[in-house]
């Protein structure tokens, strides 16, 4: 009896471990309103819109208004940090991308500017 409850819990916690990884797989799939604070040009607000195809991130760059300004080139996860590369204004830029909570991220444009970040709800 003893053997059977510890195949038991074993089999629970493969499962339970399971479950979490599926979860934070799909953490960042979405709209995200990101501020970029302190450029040279002021604070810099953009949309980004990540989705998940074929398990990896794809996705695009909008303006404030929701026109696309950019393709994300290169999307690279590494535990729950995400780098992201796009091209704005004929210039090669990098954001890294950490969470914070459920719907808010943190990290930094070129590893100079702090951004900020807040998963946009749908309606």
């Amino acid at each position: 009896m003893k053997k059977f409850k510890i195949i038991l819990l074993a089999f629970f916690c493969m499962g339970a471990a399971m479950c979490v990884r599926a979860q934070t797989k799909d953490y960042y799939p979405g709209k995200w309103n990101v501020i970029v604070l302190g450029t040279p040009n002021g604070d810099a607000k953009m949309i980004l819109v990540i989705d998940r195809k074929d398990g990896k991130l794809s996705g695009t760059v909008q303006d404030s208004t929701g026109k696309e300004t950019a393709k994300i080139t290169r999307m690279d996860e590494k535990d729950k940090t995400v780098a992201i590369a796009f091209i704005s204004q004929g210039y090669d830029v990098s954001l890294t991308l950490e969470p914070v909570d459920e719907d808010h991220v943190k990290g930094a444009l070129m590893g100079m500017f702090e951004a900020k970040g807040i998963r946009k709800k749908e309606n």
